[in-house]
């Protein structure tokens, strides 16, 4: 421990992928800060700075990986308090145009904690740390550059409780994980660096969600955590209905303005619309536990710090402030934590520099990105860059999902690629190339052979 490449890190951004950027900087600096605006500590419920904290958030089996091997036995602990968890080829079912791929074990484990007891079970594990400190409800103003520009050298903070002062934390590293709304792309432009070529897909997403108390009069999910009918260009329309440790609930999803309400009358009438009828079954006579939640999500957009022409020597940028996948894919907090094991392995060769960092955090990114947008410009109204690669694959994981239906190998590769444990170049493989071939085009048998598949699951 005593090997330490710096003496002061900074990072600013609390959740997930902060905590875990500051757990990497704790075996490399004496000393690391958490910058976050919101009041942390014992907070386990949606927090003000994170307006998707309301809804259904995974964690995919890659990111629950990391978890455990980082935090060693993060899983258990979590199971120990109620936390439902399975396999995600047998305790989820898979609907896509309104059927569901077949079951099948894939070895990898589904956690359904949600995002506020994650981030809570997170930080409580960074904060057992000597050298990690936190600071809450402070504001970050900007970043500090040394007088020749080429290096950032601290933040600028102030408390947002009232009457404190504003203060420069000094670092010989900041890291930026605040999220979607980071403001280091203006900063840089302000210190006379490019602006960060952005890629966006505008999908017009609205997640609206609502719990409800257990027990259900009606639930066909038993033990297995949840049902998951995928929006389609075929099927625009879709959710995840889940079993939490301490509820139920269910997320809708509508894209290109489709906006699931927020009146519970309007709600339960778009849950009806799904093409698994077991859902609306299980709550139309539920108790909710308070109104529905909408949240409005316009475009997934990638920042390609990689493709800077110029950058400063102690800045680097994580999570949702250099990636915004779309939430439907539950890439996120899996993604972060992919992340953070790039940084770990800069950290082991000395000091971080920025090019080299970023050039391989790009790398990680490049599959979930692929694989989210991808699946998102299939609907034709969505706007983005279509290439070759994007064509080919929208004409082909449909055919291989509809194959899968019938093929539980197909789920278990499909469920490997989409939880970022496999490349989705594994899905190309010729064993698999031949078995989509087999499968052929099914028929469509309408919406109810979802909902009699999973009828028939137990």
């Amino acid at each position: 421990m005593g090997n330490y490449v710096g003496d002061h890190a900074v990072v600013l951004g609390g959740s997930i992928g902060g905590s875990l950027a500051a757990r990497m900087l704790a075996d490399a600096y004496r000393k690391v800060t958490v910058v976050d605006r919101d009041e942390l500590t014992g907070v386990t419920g949606p927090r003000r700075a994170i307006p998707q904290g309301h809804h259904i958030h995974a964690l995919l089996a890659r990111g629950k990986q990391i978890l455990d091997e980082v935090f060693p036995g993060f899983t258990d602990e979590l199971a120990a308090i109620g936390v439902p968890v399975g396999d995600f080829g047998t305790s989820l079912s898979w609907y896509f145009d309104g059927q569901m791929i077949k079951k099948a074990e894939t070895g990898l484990v589904c956690v359904a904690a949600g995002r506020p007891l994650l981030e809570d079970r997170v930080r409580r594990r960074v904060r057992e740390l000597d050298n990690v400190t936190y600071r809450e409800r402070t504001d970050v103003l900007g970043l500090v550059a040394s007088p020749d520009r080429s290096r950032i050298i601290g933040a600028r903070v102030q408390p947002n409780t009232g009457g404190g002062a504003e203060e420069v934390l000094a670092a010989d590293l900041v890291v930026d994980v605040t999220g979607r709304g980071s403001r280091t792309p203006r900063w840089l432009v302000e210190l006379g660096y490019p602006q960060v070529e952005e890629e966006q897909v505008k999908m017009d997403l609205t997640y609206t969600t609502c719990d409800f108390h257990g027990p259900l009069p009606f639930d066909p999910i038993g033990d297995d955590i949840a049902l998951i009918p995928v929006a389609t260009p075929a099927i625009p329309r879709g959710a995840i209905f889940a079993r939490l440790p301490d509820r139920y609930a269910i997320s809708l999803t509508g894209v290109l303005g489709d906006r699931p309400p927020t009146d519970y009358k309007g709600f339960l009438a778009y849950v009806e619309s799904l093409p698994v009828p077991e859902i609306y079954k299980s709550v139309r006579d539920a108790e909710p536990m308070g109104p529905p939640m909408s949240f409005h999500f316009p475009a997934s957009i990638r920042r390609h710090y990689e493709r800077m022409s110029r950058l400063p020597e102690g800045l680097l940028v994580m999570g949702d402030a250099a990636c915004v996948f779309n939430p439907v894919y539950g890439q996120g907090m899996t993604v972060a934590a992919i992340e953070s094991t790039v940084l770990r392995r800069h950290l082991a060769q000395g000091a971080p520099q920025p090019r080299a960092f970023f050039r391989d955090l790009s790398k990680v990114i490049d599959a979930p990105w692929d694989m989210s947008a991808g699946a998102d410009l299939g609907f034709p109204g969505v706007q983005g860059r279509r290439t070759l690669k994007v064509r080919m694959g929208n004409a082909y994981i449909p055919r291989l999902q509809a194959a899968a239906t019938a093929d539980g190998t197909l789920s278990a590769a499909f469920l490997r690629a989409a939880g970022l444990v496999d490349p989705p170049q594994a899905l190309m493989r010729p064993s698999i190339i031949s078995r989509v071939l087999r499968g052929g085009r099914r028929p469509f048998d309408g919406p109810l052979n979802g909902g009699q598949q999973g009828r028939e699951k137990a």
